[in-house]
């Protein structure tokens, strides 16, 4: 892709819209984190985000949760010590949108400054 996908817009979609296929969604999976993101089921993006300690973890959810709200595109965030776990998908379509791999995408960026070295 000439743009990178983290730099793309979150566009929202409309109840028109289908869900990607595989075909469709494979070019965008492959410029996520393979360590952090797989698709499930067809459906949905789940990605696990591993930290030295719950204050990074924390610190991680509040970022992702501002990115959520500036985007109006909300994942679903599990919490615990050393870990966040993110589960998106488009909830208008009941699958899979371009927009949730930009946030992906924008949710990589961001990890880089706490990955553990």
């Amino acid at each position: 892709m000439a743009q990178q996908l983290a730099d793309q817009a979150c566009e929202a979609c409309t109840s028109e819209d289908e869900p990607l296929s595989e075909a469709e969604y494979a070019e965008y999976l492959e410029e996520l984190d393979d360590e952090v993101w797989e698709v499930v089921e067809d459906h949905h993006l789940e990605g696990t985000y591993e930290f030295e300690d719950f204050r990074d973890a924390l610190e991680f959810t509040y970022e992702v949760g501002e990115l959520a709200e500036e985007e109006f595109h909300h994942p679903d965030l599990h919490l615990s010590w050393g870990e966040v776990v993110v589960e998106m998908w488009t909830h208008k379509i009941d699958g899979l949108h371009k927009g949730d791999f930009v946030m992906a995408a924008r949710m990589d960026r961001m990890y880089e400054e706490y990955a553990p070295e």
